[in-house]
């Protein structure tokens, strides 16, 4: 669950964390490539929660079921992504509720919903249509303004479309709604310093500036080796000076420090 950090004067905040489970094997054999991670890290970050912990999951009710129940335990917020379509494989739904200990139900506003949906569309609202309107028992749902197809909430998961830009939609919907803290700050300083030289440096400066964490982020161009150095706090106003310093400590290492990154 939420932890507490310690600012001057000891003070404590709480931290607000949540997980993702990623379900599907498509995800797992290669064929499909995870775009919601970072799109749900950035919204998560704006709502002041920090996502904690990813897990990729199969299309296994007992693996996903074990995952949620574990996850859930763990953190403020767990989100979930995929395997709530139509098709047989998409047993979301069905393992969350097991999780839960309650049975699946169909919604009926979700059923609504998809019946105005599919009026005017080819074939209308067939049985395999009809499972995206399936829900654990007490669950509430999620809008979906893009495809019809609602996601939805029990207690603390919040289960999302796995297709990228219909999960963005979902989380729309969301902003705001989820209690969090304050935001992380970053402020980048890159150098053409090889991560290995200035090591020291960072750990020194990082020890030097409680709340902070710093992050290096090598590379190679141009036949030269440089790195960025993302400095990271809850705390804009620390974020910046520690920034400031840490450009003066390359400075003196022989450095030039280049403010907002390489």
């Amino acid at each position: 669950m939420a932890s507490e950090t310690m600012e001057g004067g000891g003070v404590g905040r709480r931290t607000w964390t949540a997980a993702l489970a990623v379900i599907g094997d498509e995800i797992l054999s290669g064929r499909t490539q995870d775009k919601n991670v970072s799109q749900l890290a950035l919204w998560l970050n704006e709502q002041g929660i920090r996502l904690a912990e990813v897990r990729i999951v199969p299309d296994e009710l007992e693996r996903i079921a074990g995952t949620v129940n574990e996850l859930r335990a763990r953190h403020d917020y767990l989100f979930t992504t995929g395997g709530i379509g139509p098709t047989h494989d998409d047993i979301t739904v069905d393992a969350i509720a097991a999780a839960f200990g309650v049975g699946v139900i169909v919604h009926p506003e979700a059923r609504e919903i998809l019946e105005n949906y599919y009026r005017d569309r080819p074939g209308g609202l067939t049985e395999a249509r009809l499972r995206m309107a399936r829900v654990p028992d007490g669950a509430e749902l999620l809008l979906n303004p893009t495809s019809g197809a609602p996601g939805v909430r029990m207690d603390n998961v919040y289960i999302l479309a796995g297709v990228p830009h219909i999960a963005a939609s979902m989380l729309d919907g969301l902003t705001g709604k989820l209690e969090g803290g304050r935001p992380v700050i970053s402020v980048i300083v890159g150098a053409r310093a090889a991560e290995s030289d200035v090591a020291d440096l960072l750990r020194e400066t990082e020890a030097a500036n409680p709340g902070v964490a710093i992050g290096s982020y090598p590379f190679f161009r141009e036949g030269r080796y440089g790195a960025n150095f993302v400095i990271r706090s809850e705390d804009g106003e620390l974020a910046r000076r520690t920034g400031d310093q840490l450009a003066d400590r390359l400075r003196e290492a022989g450095y030039d420090p280049v403010e907002g990154g390489i």
